[in-house]
This record gives C-alpha cells, sequence and structure tokens, in this order.
C-alpha cells in the first residue's frame, strides 16, 4: 500500500530527481529518513500520510483508495430538509454543472428512469410540481400540515425559483446524452395522479401541469430529431437512445478530456459521487454497451420515432382524461 502510494505521488511530481528532499521538506525530516519511507524500509505514521495528501492535493478519497481494487469511497450531497437545503442544493449542483460548460468536449450521459429534471427546470406549473413533490418527500412539516400544491404555489420563495431556473438553463450548454425506455415519463405522471387522487391537487393545475409535460415531451422531441440542445449558447448535442431491454437508473456520468464522474441515486434527490476512476471506467463501459443495444432515436427512422413519442402522448391523454372524468380505471402502460 505504502510503495503504491508513493508511486502514486510520484506520478503527480514534475522533477523526479529532487523527490527525496521533495519529500523531506514536506515531512519535515532527513534526507536518509525520506529515504527510507520512499523504499518502504520504514512505515510512514497516519500524519504522515496525510501532511502528503494536502501537499500534493490527493482527498483522503484517493489515498484510501490507492491499491485498493474493490473498496471505494463516494462523496454523498447534502441533506435536504426545508426549502432552504433545497436551494442550497440547486446552488452546489449549478457550481459544479457550470465550469463543464468551459470545457470544449466536456459530456453528460444520462440513464432517464424519470424525465431528466434539467428537462423540467424551466418557469413552469411541472417546475413548480417537481419542488412540490421533492420537499413532501423530505419536509415532514409539509407531510404533517398537509399543504396541499395550490397552497403551496403561492408561497414559493423567489430565490428558489431563480435557483432552479439558473440550473436548468446551463444545463443547455453541455453535449448531452439520454437513454430513455417506455416508461420514463410514469414517475412523473403518476406523481400528479397521486397528489390529485389524495385531494393534495386540484383539477386546474393538474391540467396545467399536464400540457407542461407534454411541452416537455415535443421539446425533446425537437432537440432528438435536430440532435442539438435548442437556445445552447455553446451549440451542444442532444442525443436520445431509447432503450427495451433495461431499466433506467437516474445514474448520471460526467466526461471530461480529464476525468470521468458519475452520480448514482441516494434518496429522492441526494446522491452519491464517485471519483474513482477504475469503478468510473467500468459505469463508461456499462454505458456505452447499453447504447449499442438501444435505438439512437435520429436513425430510428420516423416510424419507430413517431411510435415512441405518440406513447408518451397518449400517456399524457390518458391522465388528462382521468383528471377531467374522474374515472377510476386507469393505467398508463
Amino acid at each position: 500500500m505504502q510503495k503504491q502510494f508513493i508511486d502514486y505521488i510520484k506520478a503527480k511530481t514534475d522533477d523526479k530527481t529532487s523527490f527525496v528532499e521533495e519529500i523531506a521538506s514536506v515531512l519535515d525530516i532527513g534526507y536518509d529518513a525520506a529515504y527510507r519511507r520512499i523504499n518502504s524500509k520504514t512505515n510512514m505514521s497516519l500524519e504522515e500520510s496525510v501532511k502528503l495528501a494536502k501537499h500534493y492535493k490527493i482527498s483522503l478519497n484517493k489515498l484510501y483508495e490507492v491499491g485498493n481494487t474493490n473498496t471505494i469511497l463516494a462523496d454523498l450531497s447534502p441533506p435536504i430538509h426545508n426549502k432552504e437545503g433545497l436551494e442550497l442544493w440547486l446552488k452546489q449542483s449549478y457550481g459544479s454543472v457550470f465550469p463543464l460548460t468551459k470545457l470544449k468536449n466536456s459530456s453528460i450521459i444520462y440513464s432517464a428512469k424519470d424525465i431528466p429534471l434539467f428537462h423540467t427546470l424551466k418557469d413552469s406549473y411541472l417546475s413548480r410540481y417537481k419542488i412540490y413533490v421533492w420537499l413532501k418527500d423530505v419536509d415532514t412539516n409539509m407531510t404533517k400540515n398537509k399543504v396541499s400544491f395550490d397552497d403551496f404555489i403561492k408561497t414559493i420563495p423567489h430565490s428558489l425559483l431563480s435557483s432552479a431556473f439558473k440550473l436548468g438553463q446551463v444545463y443547455k450548454d453541455i453535449n448531452i446524452t439520454e437513454i430513455w425506455n417506455n416508461t420514463t415519463i410514469n414517475g412523473t405522471l403518476q406523481q400528479v395522479l397521486y397528489y390529485f387522487e389524495a385531494g393534495m391537487l386540484s383539477k386546474k393545475l393538474a391540467l396545467l401541469i399536464c400540457e407542461d409535460i407534454e411541452d416537455v415531451i415535443r421539446h425533446i422531441e425537437e432537440q432528438a430529431i435536430k440532435q442539438s440542445l435548442i437556445g445552447s449558447k455553446n451549440k451542444s448535442s442532444y442525443q436520445l437512445y431509447i432503450n427495451d431491454i433495461h431499466t433506467m437508473s437516474n445514474t448520471i456520468m460526467v466526461k471530461t478530456p480529464y476525468q470521468k464522474v458519475f452520480f448514482t441515486p441516494f434518496t429522492v434527490i441526494s446522491y452519491f459521487k464517485i471519483e474513482h476512476q477504475p469503478t468510473c471506467e467500468l459505469m463508461f463501459e456499462f454505458f456505452q454497451k447499453q447504447m449499442s443495444i438501444s435505438k439512437l432515436l435520429v436513425n430510428a427512422g420516423e416510424k419507430d420515432r413517431s411510435l415512441f413519442f405518440n406513447r408518451m402522448h397518449q400517456k399524457i391523454h390518458k391522465l388528462r382524461t382521468r383528471i377531467e372524468l374522474d374515472n377510476e380505471v386507469f393505467d398508463f402502460e
């Protein structure tokens, strides 16, 4: 382990000829003592390892993972318990995404179990409803007080909406590949149906949300045909794959010229962040395999493309009919 750690550090230094002196200086020890540690003749203490990790800007996660092929560490996104926590999450997400817009050849791959959130984060009833659903899942006070969406929509802080719209906008400037299947839309529709039937969502607003969902699907279809993100300053590409075999997971992979990172769901909208490169490579290979057995929608032919999106619109129509007629018999499939 120590040898692998030293080799990892050595690979990060520019001047290999003075490596012993450099280690001696960082650890404030003599040349011979540094030499013995570099050659594993003397074990390094935990304090010395941390000093080296700080000096060479190696995270403790990286330090732990060096030489370890079966165990990795993950970062957990901040917990969300209320509106303030959600706003902080949105701001931090923006801070993570924005640098990608400045990097050429950076891209995102999204395994879409649900409609990817950046399609919904714009000035719409759907965006406000998504915020409501997220907070209903994490804010115990909202659950106890049985706050309806009709009441909630009057009290959403402007700063929270602004942070949501800002995050949705920044995604337009990154190359994005999404993998969907025929059930990707179901979660969003089920959320509308659930709160409508529970009396927490009025018929009027439920129907307006249905219109917004339909607009999102039309927008996605247009982008899939054009293979580009509409309104992108960077003329970013957009590719939509349809997979008929696997269930999606809402896992997101970020790929840059320098590294790969992926985010996998933990609870409602919190996630684990994985930077361990061998694991990221495995996830990237899995995504590549998924895409190889999926249809790139722009190449699928007009018939297949129309069938897929018509199926989405039919599901929305069924939900709208259910809301309008209050018919107990309902099924998305």
